[in-house]
């Protein structure tokens, strides 16, 4: 049989009677509801189906406060990861709520009631005390980002009761509960399973290092991908999953099974890592695969890990005798070409000739559509990251041009579309400012608010047609800074983004302007102008600086085509 779940019971709060559901379902109707955010969603799933045993609900400050100090439950069950319900204080205000109020917690994707949490407390936590014991405290690991921009002000703590699954619409016959994956491995008389943790492809190296763990230890494999909130930038987990459908047929008949994991990873390095060891016990692995660095952010933006390359094999280590699941060192394997096979590296001879892709270099194969050979993975896999990745000659890409009204951004906009237009090879689309002021914002005035909003417009369209592989040009004013900052990172999450300063000086602007707006602003019959009185918050970041005072639009154009024919964005067989 598999081991036991951590705290001797699985907590598998699905299982209950209809009777209770149908009085549960009934009662959430009437109560003050939380609607959840992305993460929040991902924690009440493994809460509800028993990933998080002994967790019964969100944790109350004793949980909270001894899980962050000492890695362990109130009762003093190992525990690394605090799972809370973050609350604002409009909220509490609205709801009213206090010790032994019921709340509905919510759906935010469908509005379906899931669970009816009981109310243990009600909490401010120290979120500079979270950050720095839980995750180093550098103000540039994700988790600790998300902790002080994303998380509210208060945490609600309190056991939950289940209404309703969430519902999923992907990749249904793989998302197996803990229980259901423990029945799985009985029917297939399963009783030793090594887990693998992964949030990227897998490739031959993983399918060789798997296979090797499995056999030295007489167990099966459960590849248990993350398919819940990762690190931003992953490959999205619908590639990601047909990827590990298409190796499975390359393990040795029936050594592997796969299951989808919905958890949000917060990247917590050493905690992560026990914390993982944790949910595959509940899942029924008695081992587990901790990598180097497991699940470490990688570099801040000084170059230092966030982690030692060694501290989550440490920590597991450490607690193994509790955890009750035997932790597997991920052994680094290479390739040996002179004998077509993988070998760890503390085998290999010194002088042995080996051969490496790095994931640096393979993003950038994929990138150019360059060659990537069979030994380091298997050609179902490679199309499948094709299919997603496609190389950038074919991607979608936006230009944003930024300045003063009659600056000749309008101008170079229009000279780079027909340009564009020559090249061929994607769609092109062509957002003015005057344009998109007329079809989508023609209700908004020139509030900095307003402004804000008519930039998210259009960073939300140029998103959608970046996405969707088309050349975008955008030239609003676009005066302020946080507004810039948005669209580049809404847009880049898709595509590539460039900011083009148009910085011609506001006397050039003025002195040229044939339809006398400059004068109408400066008579004030025109309010809140850019450059006259309401200011221009000039770009410190922006990828080209350009000038019409000083360059022709056919020279300006000419330099954004050279970034983009450096960048890849031009086959050069057709460009």
């Amino acid at each position: 049989m598999a081991n036991s779940p951590h705290g001797g019971v699985l907590k598998d709060l699905l299982a209950r009677d209809a009777p209770r559901h149908d009085q549960l379902a009934a009662e959430a109707e009437t109560l003050p509801a939380v609607t959840l955010t992305e993460r929040q969603l991902c924690d009440l799933e493994l809460i509800m189906n028993g990933g998080f045993s002994p967790l019964e609900g969100f944790m109350n400050q004793k949980d909270y406060d001894r899980v962050v100090s000492e890695l362990r439950l109130a009762d003093g069950n190992l525990f690394s990861m605090p799972i809370t319900l973050d609350v604002s204080q409009q909220w509490l205000n609205e709801s009213k709520i206090q010790p032994g109020s019921r709340i509905t917690l919510r759906d935010f994707r469908d509005d379906r009631n899931l669970a009816i949490l009981t109310v243990d407390d009600i909490y401010r936590p120290d979120k500079a005390r979270e950050a720095k014991l839980v995750f180093g405290g550098d103000e540039e690991h994700p988790a600790i980002k998300y902790l002080n921009t994303q998380v509210q002000e208060f945490y609600v703590g309190g056991k939950v009761e289940a209404v309703n699954k969430l519902n999923h619409y992907d990749y249904v016959a793989l998302r197996y509960t803990p229980a259901e994956l423990r029945i799985h491995f009985d029917k297939l008389g399963w009783t030793r399973v090594v887990a693998f943790q992964t949030r990227n492809p897998m490739h031959r190296a993983h399918r060789e290092l798997t296979v090797r763990a499995a056999r030295a230890r007489q167990a099966n494999v459960l590849i248990h991908p993350v398919v819940g909130l990762t690190k931003p930038g992953d490959i999205d987990h619908f590639t990601r999953v047909r990827a590990y459908q298409a190796l499975l047929p390359r393990y040795p008949n029936g050594m592997a099974v796969l299951g989808l994991l919905p958890l949000a990873m917060r990247m917590g390095g050493p905690r992560e890592a026990i914390w993982h060891a944790i949910i595959r016990k509940n899942h029924g692995a008695t081992h587990f695969i901790v990598g180097r660095d497991h699940a470490g952010p990688g570099k801040n933006s000084k170059g230092v890990d966030f982690y030692g390359p060694y501290d989550a094999q440490h920590a597991v280590e450490k607690y193994k005798n509790e955890l009750g699941i035997e932790v597997v060192e991920f052994q680094m394997v290479t390739y040996l070409p002179d004998e077509d096979e993988y070998k760890p590296i503390n085998e290999v001879p010194a002088g042995t000739k080996t051969l490496n892709i790095s994931g640096t270099e393979l993003r950038k194969r994929l990138r150019t559509g360059a060659h990537i050979p069979e030994w380091f993975s298997y050609p179902e896999v490679v199309q499948i990251l094709r299919q997603s990745n496609p190389p950038r000659s074919t991607q979608g890409f936006t230009i944003f041009l930024t300045g003063y009204m009659n600056s000749g951004k309008d101008a170079i906009a229009r000279a780079l579309q027909v340009t564009l237009n020559q090249q061929g090879g994607r769609p092109v689309s062509l957002l003015l400012g005057d344009t998109v002021r007329h079809e989508l914002s023609s209700e908004l005035g020139f509030s900095r608010e307003d402004r804000h909003t008519n930039i998210q417009r259009i960073s939300f369209v140029a998103t959608e047609l970046t996405k969707a592989g088309a050349a975008v040009i955008a030239s609003p004013i676009a005066p302020y800074e946080h507004s810039r900052q948005h669209a580049r990172e809404a847009i880049s999450q898709v595509g590539s983004f460039f900011l083009i300063h148009v910085a011609t000086p506001l006397e050039y602007c003025e002195r040229t302007d044939k339809r006398g707006i400059y004068a109408k602003a400066r008579r004030g019959e025109i309010k809140g102008f850019t450059g006259v009185d309401d200011p221009y918050e000039a770009p410190t970041k922006a990828d080209l600086v350009v000038d019409v005072s000083k360059q022709s639009v056919r020279s300006i154009v000419h330099e954004i085509i050279l970034i983009l024919e450096s960048e890849g964005f031009f086959d050069p067989k057709t460009a």
